[in-house]
């Protein structure tokens, strides 16, 4: 009778293995980001060896907690790494502080110029329209 009333509380309860569940916990502090699939019944998620509903119902987890902000869009799940989820995960995981996600390290290659922005000599693209007027003086 316990056993039923408190299955009927907390409707479903997903048990996940502990090997799956620090899978799915390492990728997600190392790549700061996690995207799976709207199908329960894949088998394996494709970056990490667990089947694709422990994934999302891990991440459903901890984006009830605040650890991850959750972004739906085109039959996919989007997950990305909060602050409150990285120093939880540090804990979970016993990772020293220096450990900082992928999303979080600097870029060492160079960035390219942005669209438009011309060095001297360069053209330049859209921006400031020259002689051509201004397209309020039609009417």
């Amino acid at each position: 009778q316990a056993i039923a009333s408190a299955l009927s509380a907390a409707q479903y309860i997903m048990l996940v293995p502990k090997k799956n569940r620090l899978a799915v916990y390492q990728h997600l502090f190392q790549e700061g980001v996690m995207v799976a699939k709207n199908d329960f019944t894949i088998p394996k998620h494709p970056d990490v060896d667990v089947p694709n509903l422990q994934v999302i119902k891990l991440m459903q987890s901890l984006a009830s907690r605040g650890h991850v902000k959750k972004q739906y869009a085109w039959t996919h799940h989007y997950y990305f790494l909060t602050n409150e989820g990285i120093e939880y995960l540090r804990d979970y995981l016993h990772l020293p502080a220096d450990i900082v996600p992928n999303t979080l390290k600097k870029s060492s290659r160079p960035t390219a110029p942005r669209f438009g922005g011309a060095r001297d000599g360069e053209r330049s693209f859209g921006g400031d329209r020259g002689d051509r007027g201004d397209r309020g003086d039609r009417g």
